[in-house]
């Protein structure tokens, strides 16, 4: 089994305008090299807190949190912790620091001392990885949407991480944008990075290997999509919403017994429908 990347113990966080209730209570979680997870919750439930935590953006109020193996506590090690973990929040826009393109994923390289001579090689990849190759030259206030948060992507994987955090990052995004960002994100994934994707978006959800669900500060459920999504009852309770597919897969099995409930996809429901019809055939 692959090592930890990410491990928190007990985490706890409190903002000191919050009045004292806690944003995160007592959060463990153990994320491995390699792995896709979404973190999904109710707005307020502490997704985002979370994420910040994982590149020492926030730092425990309680409990700690270890990133390769470094406490996000000992400030000598944020450098290398923010180089190993890479983030990409909502609004593009409030990460984008450059008047052209190549300069602004060049910005962070260079911010970590990336040598001259290594630096145009790691833009290039960096483009070509996320689709941008041919906007190089051009200010990202002409990009759309869907490009400028690819922009901040390639931003991030212009520092090497190992891992990557979208908070909400498709949220902005219409459904081509979505989808671009999507594909890009899945590819990464292929190629060994580490995700983590805070979404509100449950299609975008069951694309994970695992689906980590907070309420009011604390993982209630922890496990595979289809596991997580099994519980409509208790998600719902705490203002989760299942994938639609899923919701229509257990009506209809309600109807057809042998018709299968744990269905997440649109693919896999049309799957499950033609088999049953080419069965009847």
């Amino acid at each position: 089994m692959p090592e930890p990347l990410i491990r928190t113990h007990n985490l706890e966080h409190v903002y000191p305008a919050g009045g004292g209730v806690p944003a995160l209570r007592g959060v463990n979680l153990t994320v491995r090299r390699g792995e896709y997870v979404a973190i999904i919750g109710a707005n307020g439930s502490g997704k985002s807190t979370l994420a910040r935590h994982l590149n020492a953006l926030l730092l425990p109020t309680e409990g700690d949190v270890w990133v390769n193996g470094w406490n996000t506590r000992d400030a000598a090690r944020v450098r290398d912790i923010r180089q190993t973990v890479g983030m990409v929040f909502q609004d593009p826009d409030n990460q984008i620091v450059a008047t052209v393109v190549e300069e602004d994923v060049a910005f962070g390289p260079e911010n970590l001392g990336v040598p001259d001579d290594e630096l145009p090689a790691r833009v290039r990849w960096a483009l070509e990885t996320v689709g941008l190759s041919a906007q190089a030259k051009r200010p990202p206030h002409l990009l759309s949407a869907g490009q400028k948060q690819r922009l901040a992507i390639a931003s991030a994987l212009a520092m090497k991480p190992q891992c990557l955090v979208l908070d909400e990052a498709t949220a902005m995004l219409d459904p081509v944008g979505k989808a671009e960002l999507l594909l890009t994100v899945r590819g990464l994934h292929r190629s060994g990075t580490t995700v983590l994707a805070v979404t509100h978006t449950m299609s975008e959800a069951v694309e994970a290997d695992r689906v980590v669900v907070l309420s009011e500060g604390g993982v209630v459920a922890d496990g595979t999509p289809a596991d997580v999504f099994r519980d409509e009852e208790t998600l719902q309770s705490i203002g989760v919403d299942v994938p639609i597919i899923s919701h229509l897969a257990r009506m209809v099995a309600q109807r057809i017994p042998d018709f299968p409930s744990d269905v997440l996809t649109v693919q896999a429901f049309a799957d499950a429908v033609c088999h049953r019809l080419g069965g009847q055939g």
